[in-house]
């Protein structure tokens, strides 16, 4: 089997050296293609005014000047051309990609990128903020349940067009409580602005979120993290809405 791996972190992020170990644990046949510099947030975007510069790390590593998308496309179309990948795995992403998270997420990207290429695609996300912080994550968390559950996945099959989205709770494994199948949540982001001034005193700004608390939903991804369970979210490609598709044709013919 083998297996591309990318993410949105940047190609020196610890979650890439986790996701490389997970994947070494289910073939030998693993090529890691991820972003040269941190790329989050940056969603499906495509490098379309910029060359994409390609630097080769080491054998079967790679390192790309853009996005986690520009890299799965240039994993599947330039360095394995000819022999795809079976599966595309992305992350593991420091921090959940759950509710709108998703909308945002260059990891999920990355993994769309994949599915819109006809390959099985995997997100994968290590949840912080309530045991732990960024910069001391539990990635034992997700290296430790990740290779079972990617094998589960893969014996039971990934439809044509659908993205996994799999997050790991902010807990040591050995306190993980399941496996939860998910929908997507909703947690009802407040975008802001943070105005700041340089040493001239010069305005620039940041875009910041506030997180209000609010009731998780029952059986989204909110809820797995909030209990330490571990989500595993389908999502398709396809953004119709069909009940507003139903409704619209019969009131606008």
């Amino acid at each position: 089997m083998r297996i591309l791996v990318t993410n949105d972190d940047g190609v020196h992020a610890p979650g890439l050296g986790v996701l490389e170990r997970i994947a070494r644990s289910l073939s030998d046949d693993v090529y890691v293609v991820a972003p040269e510099t941190d790329q989050s947030g940056v969603a499906h975007s495509l490098s379309l005014n910029d060359p994409l510069r390609l630097r080769k790390i080491s054998e079967r590593r790679y390192a790309v000047k853009g996005t986690p998308t520009d890299c799965v496309i240039m994993g599947v179309r330039r360095i394995l051309d000819g022999a795809p990948p079976d599966i595309v795995l992305s992350g593991v992403n420091c921090g959940q990609n759950v509710a709108e998270d998703v909308i945002y997420s260059g990891t999920v990207a990355g993994a769309m990128e994949g599915a819109i290429l006809g390959i099985p695609s995997i997100a994968l996300s290590q949840s912080f903020g309530r045991r732990s912080t960024r910069e001391n994550a539990l990635w034992s968390c997700a290296e430790t349940h990740a290779p079972a559950l990617i094998a589960k996945i893969l014996a039971e099959g990934v439809a044509p067009n659908i993205v996994i989205n799999i997050n790991f709770p902010d807990c040591p494994p050995e306190d993980v409580q399941g496996v939860s199948v998910t929908v997507q949540g909703r947690r009802g982001y407040l975008v802001k602005i943070d105005a700041r001034a340089d040493g001239r005193g010069n305005p620039y700004y940041w875009i910041a979120f506030d997180r209000p608390f609010s009731d998780p939903g029952q059986g989204t991804d909110v809820e797995a993290m909030a209990e330490n369970r571990i989500s595993v979210t389908p999502l398709r490609l396809d953004l119709t809405d069909t009940p507003t598709l139903t409704r619209y044709a019969q009131a606008l013919r």
